[in-house]
């Protein structure tokens, strides 16, 4: 058995959307519910986070410096300590729907997802009733394309495979999902794998080998390794119920870090199990690529 250890107590709300910078040798993620950005150098043992105005959903590296972040319905430029400048607004004219995951393509174009909003203005949960999540890209010249149907529930997880194919999830169906990339756009949607019985899919990883890494939310507490053809290898339990997203750091990028969230949690929940919302990490005998760079 792999054991994973806490790296971080952070209490993040809904920890999200990690990634390793290289040249910075430090990791950048968010709290989407707690609105703030957190950066950590893993060999100096450094800890920073930034507030944000709204809900953050994701983040990503920019070619030249600063990073490309989502925030509730919009895309923006930011620097540490700077103004978040909005770069593209994916769906205007749905103000039900918020931002989601959130991945530089290795393309350099970002692709982010939609879904109606599930966070009340006092950050608790919030009912959702309709299916109305998409997925878009954002090339650097800022056109926004609508990459599927608007079908989703939660979108989550963008994986690019090195024989052409995007795979996502949809969590509220427990499915993940590939296309083939096209230069017209995505092909027909089809299962990749079949359901898992550990919680729901929520955000995903490659290694070197084209093995995916699959956060498993709720109740789930695992990472799933699943094959390039989406069958399960195994599962990497973690000592927290819902990890969030995954990505593989270090200088030689063979430590797989993972997000984790407390979102919904009541406080009798939350003093029982006070590692929901940490920062971990663990040795799964692989190693991932380096994260692309929008633009």
């Amino acid at each position: 058995m792999r054991l994973a250890h806490q790296v971080l107590h952070t209490g993040d709300i809904v920890g999200e959307s990690i990634i390793w910078s290289p040249g910075e040798e430090v990791l950048w993620w968010v709290d989407i519910v707690g609105r703030r950005i957190h950066r950590y150098s893993p060999s100096a043992q450094e800890h920073r986070f930034w507030p944000t105005p709204e809900l953050v959903s994701s983040i990503g590296l920019r070619r030249g410096g600063g990073l490309i972040v989502g925030l509730r319905q919009r895309v923006a430029f930011w620097r540490p300590g700077g103004a978040f400048e909005t770069f593209a607004v994916p769906e205007p004219d749905l103000p039900q729907n918020r931002l989601n995951e959130g991945v530089v393509a290795p393309d350099g174009s970002f692709w982010c997802g939609t879904m109606q909003n599930n966070v009340a203005e006092d950050g608790s949960p919030k009912e959702m009733t309709a299916r109305t999540g998409a997925i878009y890209r954002i090339t650097p010249d800022g056109t926004v394309t609508r990459m599927t149907d608007r079908e989703f529930g939660i979108t989550n997880t963008m994986v690019w495979t090195d024989d052409g194919r995007f795979v996502t999830a949809d969590t509220l169906k427990n499915r993940l999902y590939q296309y083939d990339v096209l230069p017209s756009g995505l092909g027909p949607r089809r299962d990749f794998g079949q359901p898992l019985d550990r919680g729901l899919p929520d955000g995903s990883t490659r290694d070197t080998d084209g093995r995916i890494y699959n956060a498993r939310v709720v109740d789930g507490a695992a990472i799933a390794r699943l094959s390039p053809d989406g069958g399960l290898e195994d599962y990497f339990d973690l000592p927290c119920r819902a990890p969030t997203s995954c990505t593989f750091g270090g200088p030689d990028l063979s430590t797989l870090y993972v997000t984790s969230s407390r979102f919904g949690l009541s406080d009798d929940d939350i003093r029982t199990l006070p590692g929901e919302g940490a920062l971990y990490a663990l040795d799964v005998d692989a190693a991932g690529l380096p994260a692309p760079e929008f633009g």
